[in-house]
């Protein structure tokens, strides 16, 4: 069954409080249990994986845990899933993609492979500046019709909770679209979507051809674009991409001093291609995530490990780009900093909606274990989004948020790199995919 772009969100809550489901006869149940906080160091080794358990949900929420005989005495009457010996784990948590946006960028795939790197691509009119132009000339119709299709794209590898950016409108009016098209989709769907302003992706072209034009638009989004975005509840969440040649750190933190004196929570895109200092400017700020990390600093590891701040790694980023530097996550999880995975799904350096192939790289490119990936994938995602208080977990009272896995043990999700072994998700308790 694909998505189901149709289920309004009233009547979606009026379906969950009705349900109670039981999950069983699963070969393993990786519940990730543990404190509903970003996870830490030793605190990553294990994922909590059960065997012998079946799962209550009731509404929208996980109900219990436990032996199956326990659970059916305790739910007569409750509808059954059968998982049939395959692994159900917390859907996954995409805490970093930039899903608004109109045509792909596959030449400049062929650009890069001719050895053009990725600001000499800027400088020509491509990149960004490519996604800006063409999702200008898009109506807020046409951008939600591609976006429709690529939810269940997503959905299809197990993701229940995905961030969705806004950043390739660059303008007042450009940038509101992105942000409705979002909030058209939260009203569809019972996947959990939560929404970032990310004004802050580029300096438009407009601006960087006139005399101060880096501070006239820095002044639109303060002055312009933030306060439509807050008036209308457009967004969770800020996000500058704070990188030598797009925004210094100076305007980087101007810009999102601003954003969180208007209540927005704040993120960055930090150390991405040369070190600079945005990890420790996230953590200083108090920002819920700094992400890419790949060129970050001994400095910036210390003060994430030191902060609340997550840090969220983009591996499919580094390996579409050519890049044979990733993010250091074993200092990162050594240090104790909070390390989160996510995809960076976007149509120039990260064109894949794949979560587990992101896991894969975890292993494989980042050195991690497989809990390790999963918690996060999970539980840390979660945290990157200020959620994980409520989903994340399969613990009674969190979000009945579920993936169910075509094998017979979770190190083969990683394992298959590159297939959809996503058999079924639900989100809230309400069935989201099913393939």
């Amino acid at each position: 069954m694909p998505l189901r772009a149709t289920v309004s969100r009233s009547q979606f809550r009026a379906d969950c409080v009705t349900r109670r489901i039981i999950f069983h006869n699963a070969s393993q149940v990786v519940t990730c249990t543990g404190p509903a906080r970003g996870r830490r160091g030793a605190e990553m080794a294990d994922a909590s994986t059960r065997r012998n358990v079946a799962i209550a949900v009731d509404g929208a929420r996980i109900a219990s845990v436990g032996a199956p005989d326990d659970i059916e005495r305790a739910y007569p009457g409750a509808e059954r899933v059968d998982c049939a010996g395959r692994v159900v784990t917390p859907g996954l948590v995409d805490s970093h993609t930039h899903a608004i946006f109109g045509r792909p960028r596959y030449d400049e795939q062929e650009l890069r492979a001719a050895g053009a790197g990725y600001m000499e691509i800027a400088e020509q009119g491509g990149g960004i500046h490519s996604s800006v132009r063409d999702l200008r000339a898009r109506s807020e119709d046409d951008l939600l019709a591609l976006a429709r299709t690529r939810l269940p794209r997503l959905a299809r590898y197990g993701a229940t909770t995905i961030e969705i950016k806004s950043g390739y409108g660059l303008s007042v009016d450009d940038e509101l679209k992105s942000l409705r098209v979002i909030a058209r989709l939260q009203a569809e769907t019972p996947l959990r979507l939560v929404p970032t302003w990310l004004g802050g992706h580029e300096i438009p072209r407009e601006f960087r051809e006139r005399a101060n034009g880096r501070q006239k638009y820095i002044d639109q989004l303060i002055h312009e674009q933030l306060p439509r975005v807050v008036t209308e509840r457009l967004a969770t969440f800020a996000d500058v991409f704070c990188e030598p040649g797009v925004f210094t750190l100076k305007e980087t933190r101007t810009i999102l001093a601003a954003a969180r004196s208007k209540g927005l929570m704040l993120k960055l895109h930090a150390d991405e291609l040369e070190p600079c200092g945005g990890a420790e400017l996230a953590a200083e700020l108090g920002a819920i995530s700094a992400d890419h990390l790949a060129a970050i600093s001994p400095a910036g590891i210390g003060a994430l490990a030191q902060s609340g701040t997550v840090a969220t790694l983009l591996p499919g980023t580094m390996l579409f780009l050519g890049r044979t530097r990733q993010a250091p996550a074993r200092e990162l999880i050594s240090a104790g900093a909070v390390v989160a995975l996510a995809t960076d799904f976007n149509p120039g350096t990260s064109p894949t909606p794949n979560l587990p192939l992101i896991m894969t790289l975890g292993v494989s490119q980042l050195h991690m274990s497989v809990a390790e990936v999963v918690l996060a994938t999970t539980v840390n995602a979660a945290a990157a989004l200020g959620l994980a208080e409520s989903t994340g977990q399969i613990a009674p009272g969190f979000s009945a948020d579920l993936a169910l896995w075509d094998c017979e043990d979770v190190r083969e999700i990683p394992y298959w790199y590159g297939d959809a072994r996503c058999a079924a998700s639900w989100c809230r308790g309400e069935s989201v995919y099913l393939a």
